[in-house]
């Protein structure tokens, strides 16, 4: 039998219980999973082979519905603390979901089963919020059901990734379990450029930006730079790394390289316009999934737009393996 019981919280596609189980293996065994949005959960039921469906919406379940735990792994909603977001905290009114106050839904189940372990990521603008008093929050909640607190920011292209992502950790440890010589892990400084994550050639052509689009950007570009602003599509360096990937809004042209290796000119799909002449094109979600650690054997099924978002929600899986193993190695 499985030393560990893991639950999978605002699951995703399982970024964060992919590292954990490339740590704990047999030794640990996910009991739960709950995600709200249908197409994450139909990439994670192709991914993982659980004998029970995947809950929605977590304020629906009942803590006592859910199977005793040892280690609860929670990606709560990052939108209302992001800095690329509004910011708005515990005051996010998102379509009548309160994505700020999701946390305590974490609290909540956690108080009712007293895990050993408590695990949750998110954008490191949290710890700025609100002056600070957002994360004080969150932290108090915690040590008043029983638990010590660790946390510390961490960047995925410290741990061998090609993408500059800078998110908050939090590990929290059940009283009784003795944490004093748990650390956050320290860099790897692995070397990894765009260029290592690219798909081989020919790239489909689909992924090639119109003559039309271009121009379309580089205007939008210059009005922001007129108007003082810093906002606009980036060519990325395929020697250098990525910026963080984001779903929505300007998340794809902000990494957009140029590639010109063997690609049809010819359009996949109705564009406007010419594919462009320099080889100008996104990143496809399989690059976007390796700048995020996940194996080559994750099952991408999905349409494009569904996966660019899935993976600019998800986690980066080798800074969670890295952490993973120092819990580990606490709870050993």
């Amino acid at each position: 039998m499985p030393k560990y019981k893991m639950i999978d919280l605002f699951a995703g596609i399982g970024g964060i219980r992919l590292g954990f189980d490339k740590v704990f293996k047999e030794n640990a065994e996910t009991v739960f999973v709950s995600e709200i949005d249908n197409f994450a959960m139909i990439t994670y039921r192709q991914n993982f082979d659980d004998d029970f469906d995947i809950s929605g919406d977590i304020r629906d379940v009942e803590e006592k519905e859910i199977p005793d735990f040892d280690i609860c792994l929670a990606g709560f909603p990052c939108q209302a603390f992001s800095i690329a977001g509004r910011k708005q905290g515990f005051d996010d009114d998102y379509y009548g979901n309160y994505r700020g106050t999701l946390f305590k839904e974490v609290v909540r189940i956690c108080d009712y089963h007293k895990p050993k372990i408590i695990f949750c990521e998110n954008v490191k603008g949290l710890v700025i919020h609100d002056k600070g008093r957002t994360f004080k929050i969150i932290c108090d909640a915690f040590e008043k059901i029983g638990y010590r607190v660790h946390y510390k920011i961490l960047n995925s292209k410290d741990f061998g990734l090609a993408q500059n992502r800078e998110r908050i950790y939090i590990v929290c440890f059940r009283n009784d379990v003795d944490d004093s010589y748990f650390e956050f892990p320290d860099p790897t400084n692995e070397k990894v450029s765009i260029r290592d994550i690219l798909e081989d050639e020919p790239i489909p052509s689909k992924y090639y930006l119109s003559e039309t689009y271009v121009e379309t950007l580089r205007k939008h570009k210059k009005r922001h730079q007129d108007a003082g602003n810093g906002f606009g599509y980036v060519i990325r360096d395929l020697d250098g790394i990525a910026g963080a990937l984001v779903c929505g809004g300007m998340g794809r042209e902000k990494n957009l390289i140029i590639d010109e290796r063997e690609h049809s000119l010819e359009p996949m799909t109705k564009i406007k316009g010419e594919i462009n002449k320099e080889s100008i094109r996104k990143l496809t979600p399989r690059e976007w999934a390796r700048l995020q650690g996940f194996p080559e054997s994750f099952v991408l099924n999905a349409a494009d737009t569904h996966l660019y978002k899935q993976f600019g929600n998800t986690v980066s899986v080798n800074v969670i393996e890295r952490i993973a193993r120092k819990i580990e190695e606490v709870l050993e």
